[in-house]
């Protein structure tokens, strides 16, 4: 059995409150007993304004959360995913990364991922993100072993795009994580059946830390998130919902329910190769 703590809370655009908030959230974990713990997307900062984005964003090397949390995992021996971390780079136009680090026990960077699909949509006349204006994609499916399961990288919108959670499950992923900022408005109808149609599609677990509520935001337009850090297990199952709060999630996984649920429904090799569509009729 794998114990795993998901972290919810509300960043704010403050990345040294984030912090504060966090490391307490991840030793609350660690004492609980888990060895694997997760945080959601942008965990150093919530903000929708790019001239306050532009002030506080530093770069991986220079990152106070990044810096911090890799003592802590190396402190408690534990390994920790941070969900995501928003990253100055230095791509030309000036756009961020929205990147993803996998941390073992020792306090070493394992992976990195960069989000790959970029979430640029109009939920509503009022409600419009464009997520590539300040952001730019990643190019590169991540999978990484850590000795207890061979885990898959994503975060958030990812999870709209099927394709890439097979790829990362037909090359050994048996967790795939996505943690995330979902919206209120999409989660309330989507998130549930996204993250279990993953699940079950590829008979993997899905671990879900999602940031929730209002968060407090000094300069830009109001955001709130939409919480419910799920646990999910191959067969679709819900194990664990962490509702609005702020809280720690703990779920154990018993691991051995991915190859159960592979044999049972082999899906993952049943792929039948097809022609491009063929348009018929006017």
């Amino acid at each position: 059995m794998l114990r795993v703590g998901l972290i919810q809370f509300t960043a704010s655009d403050r990345p040294t409150h984030n912090l504060r908030k966090t490391t307490a959230m991840i030793a609350d974990a660690a004492a609980q007993g888990a060895t694997f713990v997760l945080t959601p997307e942008v965990t150093n900062i919530v903000s929708t304004s790019r001239s306050h984005q532009l002030k506080i964003v530093s770069s991986e090397d220079e990152e106070i959360t990044l810096k911090a949390l890799r003592q802590q995992a190396a402190d408690l021996g534990i390994w920790l995913l941070i969900g995501s971390l928003c990253l100055a780079t230095d791509d030309p136009d000036g756009r961020f990364a929205n990147r993803s680090f996998m941390i073992d026990p020792q306090g070493n960077i394992v992976a990195r991922y960069d989000k790959m699909h970029m979430f640029d949509v109009q939920i509503s006349e009022t409600e419009t993100y464009r997520e590539s204006a300040g952001f730019r994609p990643g190019t590169k499916a991540v999978n990484v072993d850590t000795g207890f399961a061979r885990v898959g990288m994503t975060i958030c919108y990812d999870v709209r795009f099927p394709y890439l959670y097979r790829h990362l499950a037909q090359n050994g992923a048996e967790i795939i994580t996505v943690p995330s900022v979902f919206t209120t408005v999409t989660g309330k109808d989507h998130w549930d059946p996204l993250l279990r149609a993953r699940a079950i599609e590829n008979g993997c677990f899905i671990l879900a830390p999602a940031q929730t509520g209002s968060h407090r935001i000094s300069t830009g337009k109001p955001r709130s998130s939409y919480g419910h850090s799920y646990v999910v297990d191959p067969w679709g199952t819900v194990l664990a919902d962490g509702g609005t709060e702020e809280c720690v999630v703990i779920a154990d996984l018993d691991l051995a329910a991915v190859a159960k649920t592979r044999a049972r429904i082999p899906s993952l090799s049943h792929g039948h190769p097809f022609e491009d569509v063929q348009d018929v009729g006017e």
